[in-house]
């Protein structure tokens, strides 16, 4: 399970910026799950959300984790085959190129809280560690420092084959990429815990997942991906699939009219049904899996009772008996409640990115600006109370294009006289 992520210098996130599934200390909070620790439960969330303006930071937030997760699985056997690293530092600030980008995370494995970061230069890891908390305090397993005569730091004997992995980890290769490959017995699991990250933009790999969940559509998931075609209220009442079609191509999805169940080819579906689909199968592998999964843009041609549902999966432990997690990103505030009034987000799940006046993204939570019990969030939201919204006037761009056009025609008129 996933506490708290940090990264800085990627992206628009020059900075060092968190994002925490803890809960908040004294956050009243129905939505969260207690996990035991050695060291004592912790509360977290099973999802949060991030919001904000265009151009805000939201997407880089999802990107930079999922960023992390490429160089965990891939550094060791795919950057063999060029030099240097995979990194996308600051733009707008020129000492960002020599700065190295940092990530770090805490997550719960089997009951023990573990810490996990480093930090990539241009050419090479400048940085690593491991820290693990089997017995409620701190253990150093590994840090890794190139600013040192000795790069690799063991403080105990606790990591196997230690000599190995330095000996097959090249410069610009995590250690624990390494470790994972060779299937490493302690440090394996840690490197696993990143195989369980999911990452799912708008248009991400579509046609893929639209034939994922048409392969479960065909297994032992149809019955629950058709409640949920059905409970969308799509007017769906069954899905059937066409043995001569190929991936998506092969689901007829049945349609009430007044003649009876209508089957349409499934290219005449409309894009929000289509959206519908491809989401169903990852959302409930990850939901069966226990994962974590990085969803961005949620209301993307979803209307926000898709969206809401999608909240509600997660944030309910009948649907969600593993600990699932979701991370999302969303322009639509109407996900922050529902029309009855009822909060699907606690104010600890939901976040704001912001661009400073040097262009770097700014993260916080709701909880940071202390709602009131009964405040009404999306209304607050859209008024600008708690930032993460445009700096944008009402009829703004009406007065700026009609001054335009203006000015055009005055230039214009000029030139005939």
């Amino acid at each position: 399970m996933l506490l708290r992520f940090r990264v800085a210098n990627w992206r628009s996130l020059r900075d060092e910026q968190e994002l925490s599934f803890v809960v908040p200390p004294d956050e009243p909070t129905a939505a969260a799950r207690e996990v035991e620790l050695v060291d004592g439960p912790v509360s977290v969330f099973p999802l949060v959300g991030i919001f904000g303006a265009n151009a805000s930071g939201k997407s880089n937030v999802l990107d930079s984790l999922a960023a992390m997760r490429g160089a965990v699985l891939n550094s060791y056997a795919q950057w063999a085959s060029y030099e240097g690293t995979e990194r996308e530092v600051f733009a707008l600030d020129a000492k960002s190129a020599a700065e190295p980008t940092f990530y770090e995370v805490d997550v719960a494995i089997d009951g023990v809280r573990w810490t996990y970061g480093f930090e990539l230069g241009e050419s090479r890891v400048e940085s690593e560690w491991v820290h693990s908390y089997p017995l409620g305090h701190q253990q150093e397993w590994m840090d890794r420092d190139t600013s040192r005569k000795d790069v690799y730091r063991w403080p105990s004997s606790r990591v196997k084959d230690r000599a190995q992995l330095v000996r097959r980890t090249r410069p610009n290769a995590l250690l624990l990429s390494t470790a994972g490959t060779d299937n490493h017995p302690q440090l394996s699991p840690l490197f696993h815990w990143f195989r369980r990250l999911w990452h799912i933009g708008p248009e991400t790999e579509r046609l893929q997942r639209e034939a994922f969940t048409t392969s479960k559509l065909a297994g032992d998931q149809g019955h629950r991906i058709k409640e949920l075609l059905r409970v969308a209220d799509l007017g769906i009442t069954d899905a059937v699939l066409d043995p001569s079609g190929k991936g998506a191509g092969a689901v007829r999805l049945l349609h009430r009219s007044a003649a009876g169940d209508v089957a349409l080819d499934w290219q005449r579906e409309s894009f929000g049904t289509r959206s519908w689909f491809a989401l169903l199968g990852p959302l409930l592998l990850a939901l069966d899996d226990g994962a974590v999964l990085l969803l961005d843009e949620l209301d993307a041609s979803l209307h926000p009772r898709f969206a809401a549902e999608v909240v509600r999966l997660f944030r309910d432990p009948l649907s969600n008996p593993k600990g699932a997690q979701l991370i999302f990103t969303s322009h639509d505030a109407t996900v922050l409640s529902s029309p009855s009034g009822e909060r699907l987000l606690d104010p600890g799940q939901v976040w704001f990115t912001e661009k400073d006046k040097d262009g770097a993204t700014e993260l916080y939570p709701l909880s940071a600006m202390s709602p009131g019990a009964g405040e009404d969030l999306t209304k607050s939201y859209l008024e600008g109370a708690f930032g993460g919204v445009p700096s944008l006037l009402e009829g703004q761009i009406v007065r700026r294009l009609g001054a335009g056009w203006e000015e055009a025609e005055t230039a214009e008129g000029a030139e005939h006289v």
